[in-house]
């Protein structure tokens, strides 16, 4: 059984070059060029054709994608993912706090990723990880996986346009004066520093909306529960922006915050919506606070 990856498509009018054809259905130059060395095929009502073959309305298109392998530094090992949303395209998943989205030098295996990997080579899925948006170590939330290079393509493309929403929950110190916060504030590499981030004039352009939902008090910490809308992707950009704002997140020492009522950023990826990248429905995704964010809310 030919497991590959495969995408079926009817030219809905012609004549075209098949070409300019797949480049509508936002097949890239790159993946073709891969589907044409790598080891996969593009048929035309069932025969094998060139990109420069002439298509006519009716015709059925069908691409089937090279086998992809994982690269050296990804080892697929079996191990627990919290799937809340997959298809032959897509995985959603609710990653935990203290596990690494991709391996590093401070985690080099147990990592979503690697799961990943090792659940596509237990199905006998020829495909590696492909990690749409990603969390730090510590932070929890959604995940979203791209199952080929050409659906992370596509939402690549999704995220670009700003079509790609990603809304986070974090618990932040101090007193809030307003119950909205607008923060624009570009962010480039700390001078000295290979990890923090920091709002500079020469930083990329970013911008964070913060919602305040509630207020509290516990262990002489006053803090706020916090909804966030991320309009761009920079690295710990949510972290950044509250440093900056003079709200660390609590258990950010990293940027600030205060390790009395928790161990790790208090930061959780709630939500996500964009379209699907080969149906184009809109698709949502919540995940509810974990325990450890949760427990401060209680009784306060």
């Amino acid at each position: 059984m030919d497991t590959r990856f495969k995408l079926i498509y009817t030219v809905e009018f012609g004549p075209l070059l098949l070409r300019e054809f797949l480049h509508s259905k936002g097949i890239s130059k790159r993946t073709l060029t891969a589907t044409k060395y790598e080891g996969g095929c593009i048929t035309v009502n069932g025969t094998e054709r060139t990109v420069r073959h002439i298509v006519e309305k009716g015709d059925v298109v069908t691409i089937l994608f090279p086998p992809e392998k994982p690269s050296a530094g990804l080892i697929p090992q079996s191990g627990p993912l919290s799937i809340i949303y997959e298809d032959e395209a897509i995985m959603i998943i609710d990653k935990p706090a203290g596990q690494g989205t991709i391996p590093s030098r401070d985690q080099p295996d147990g990592t979503i990723a690697n799961f990943v990997a090792g659940k596509f080579a237990d199905e006998q899925i020829p495909a590696t990880a492909h990690v749409v948006t990603r969390l730090d170590t510590d932070t929890s939330g959604l995940i979203c996986m791209a199952k080929n290079r050409h659906i992370h393509h596509l939402l690549s493309d999704q995220m670009i346009q700003s079509h790609f929403s990603r809304n986070y929950i974090a618990l932040a110190e101090g007193h809030f004066e307003s119950d909205y916060y607008q923060i624009e504030q570009p962010i480039g590499r700390k001078e000295g520093s290979i990890i923090e981030r920091t709002v500079r004039a020469d930083g990329q352009y970013a911008r964070t909306d913060v919602t305040v939902y509630g207020r509290y008090y516990a262990s002489e910490v006053e803090f706020a529960q916090i909804g966030l809308k991320l309009h761009t992707g920079r690295t710990h950009q949510i972290r950044v922006h509250m440093q900056w704002l003079g709200h660390p997140l609590l258990g950010d020492d990293l940027y600030g915050g205060s390790l009395t009522l928790i161990q790790r950023q208090a930061l959780h990826c709630a939500e996500l919506s964009f379209s699907h990248p080969l149906t184009g429905l809109p698709l949502k995704f919540s995940a509810p606070l974990p325990e450890d964010l949760q427990s401060l809310l209680i009784d306060q």
